[in-house]
């Protein structure tokens, strides 16, 4: 399992909770108001906001809610809250590598918040630079694992339009692409007739640290906690998780 992947898309996370499936709600609506503010509400010139509208609806986001935030979000309702993305960098237990990324009206209240959740869980605040520099913005597809999708035909579907790997993750395929693919990436897979779980621009680590069991207990602490956050929307590591301690955590659960 790939340490950048988000939190929320890793088999360790648990059955959504009430109080949790709020909290997704809530961000997947920003997202979608954000995407909406800045590229418009048409769908067919705004593939950002298509985006984080099937995810919005893979989560089981009521339409109504959606289509608000679109509204909301390009100005159709009044003045759209103004959100800003920040960027902390730290550290988790183990010396892992942690970006974390924030959407908020509120800048002050996001890092007071994200510093006193990595002081009571174990992590630690780095520098602005400190942990940047091993992390690229990709474009990067997740697909799930299904007797009639094949690695190959990911690859036939995927090579020609700017993937640059392929990665088995266990349950799913992981493509990933230079930022600016993404789109192109994706529109193949649909051609083809692939079906795709999330498509997203994310912080992809250039090197990665195995960790053991108890680490990776602490690192996933940590992330759960920052993730509960109302202004945290992605946390990003450069940990990699191996088979065998795949398997110790699997019985945790």
């Amino acid at each position: 399992m790939s340490g950048h992947s988000k939190w929320a898309t890793t088999k360790h996370q648990k059955a959504i909770k009430d109080s949790r499936r709020a909290k997704s709600f809530a961000k997947l609506i920003k997202n979608i108001e954000v995407a909406a503010k800045l590229g418009g509400a048409d769908l067919s010139g705004n593939p950002t906001l298509v985006d984080a509208i099937q995810k919005a609806k893979k989560t089981s986001v009521p339409n109504s809610n959606i289509d608000s935030a679109v509204k909301r979000g390009s100005g159709q309702l009044g003045e759209a809250v103004d959100y800003q993305t920040i960027i902390y960098e730290g550290y988790a237990a183990g010396g892992v590598a942690l970006l974390i990324e924030c959407l908020t009206d509120n800048r002050n209240r996001a890092a007071a918040n994200v510093r006193t959740i990595m002081t009571r869980n174990g992590g630690t605040m780095g520098d602005p630079g400190s942990v940047a520099y091993n992390f690229s913005r990709k474009g990067v597809i997740s697909v799930t694992k299904t007797d009639s999708v094949t690695e190959d035909d990911i690859l036939a579907a995927v090579l020609d339009a700017g993937a640059e790997e392929v990665n088995d993750r266990g349950a799913g395929f992981e493509i990933v692409t230079e930022a600016h693919d993404l789109v192109a990436a994706r529109t193949a897979l649909q051609e083809a007739g692939i079906d795709y779980d999330s498509a997203d621009v994310e912080f992809v680590p250039g090197l990665t640290i195995a960790v053991d069991a108890e680490t990776a207990r602490k690192v996933f602490r940590l992330i759960d906690a920052l993730d509960d956050d109302d202004d945290v929307q992605n946390v990003y590591g450069n940990f990699e998780v191996p088979p065998e301690v795949q398997a110790t955590l699997d019985e945790d659960e």
